[in-house]
């Protein structure tokens, strides 16, 4: 903690960095489950089906929901996984140093932009689809589409909090914390 004016400066932005990736963590492993709720939902669609010849549009649908919330849900934890797939050429090669300002620029001028830029775009939608509590278009669909909708906010947020983290964790490294990045990049293959 070199040259910082308020000692526990760092540390509290640490410490913010750590509740915000606990939260996203939490969020994304409650996420994880609905994989395994897919695979059951669609084994029972399967074998109401063919076994009994009974179709259910709602359990249908509940599958691409299960899908859409897994995926939006998942993003922010991907991100503050490092589990994102890259095609790099140079960021293999990089020092750690160079890693983090790459990581750092990255965040500040692209996803940072992006996030707010998706949230712009998405209120109005969004909130028309709640003020007309949009529905399934299908006769026995689930009639909450506008809650599915919701998930166009929802996943730019937690990405802007996960890049938030890791932004701060990245100028903290920079700035002479060696421990505000994880040892390592958690084995993540990359492409």
């Amino acid at each position: 903690m070199k040259n910082d004016p308020r000692p526990g400066g760092r540390a509290r932005l640490l410490s913010l960095a750590d509740r915000i990736d606990a939260v996203v963590r939490q969020i994304g492993e409650w996420a994880t489950w609905l994989s395994l709720a897919m695979v059951l939902v669609t084994f029972a669609v399967v074998l109401l089906r063919y076994a009994f010849d009974i179709g259910s549009i709602a359990l249908q649908e509940s599958v691409t929901y299960m899908h859409a919330v897994l995926f939006m849900l998942g993003i922010a934890y991907t991100l503050g996984r490092n589990g994102h797939v890259r095609v790099d050429i140079l960021y293999e090669r990089f020092s750690r140093r160079a890693r983090a300002r790459v990581d750092l620029v990255g965040t500040l001028l692209l996803l940072i932009p992006v996030c707010v830029l998706i949230i712009w775009l998405g209120w109005a939608y969004v909130a028309e689809s709640w003020r007309v509590q949009e529905a399934s278009r299908e006769a026995g669909g689930i009639p909450a589409v506008y809650l599915l909708k919701t998930l166009i906010l929802i996943m730019p947020i937690l990405l802007l909090a996960q890049g938030l983290s890791n932004a701060l964790r990245n100028w903290l490294f920079l700035s002479g914390m060696e421990e505000a990045l994880p040892p390592s990049d958690g084995g993540v293959s990359r492409a």
